[in-house]
């Protein structure tokens, strides 16, 4: 089985190094992007298995990276991962129509983001 990427988005540098570590301890192979508009340029030209992005970012924030990712033909079933501290009912369903496969709130243990990918991700 070949390692699965996931691209882990997220303008905080102390959370991405936090699910770097998390998710390469798990035995992920870790691509980090500071910003949505990073995320979708390392998209647009490589692949990856799961993103993981966070809602409230400049230039470009999760929501709108969801709805631009779903527009690429690679990235139509690819499992999208909202991870943020934002957990109102708007928010979820604004993810959901565009086109998030699941919506972590923060904080969140090591455990529960491994058993939620895993849960996402077909062979993970």
């Amino acid at each position: 089985m070949s390692t699965k990427k996931i691209l882990a988005v997220d303008d905080s540098p102390s959370m991405r190094h936090m699910v770097g570590v998390t998710l390469r301890a798990a035995g992920y192979e870790v691509i980090e992007a500071a910003d949505g508009d990073e995320a979708l340029a390392y998209a647009r030209s490589n692949a990856v298995d799961l993103v993981l992005a966070d809602v409230n970012m400049p230039r470009m924030d999760g929501i709108t990276l969801v709805h631009e990712l779903r527009n690429l033909p690679n990235y139509r079933l690819t499992p999208l991962l909202l991870l943020t501290t934002e957990s109102s009912a708007e928010k979820k369903m604004e993810g959901k129509r565009a086109g998030a496969t699941g919506w972590i709130v923060k904080p969140v243990s090591g455990n529960d983001l491994i058993r939620v990918i895993r849960k996402v991700l077909p062979g993970a």
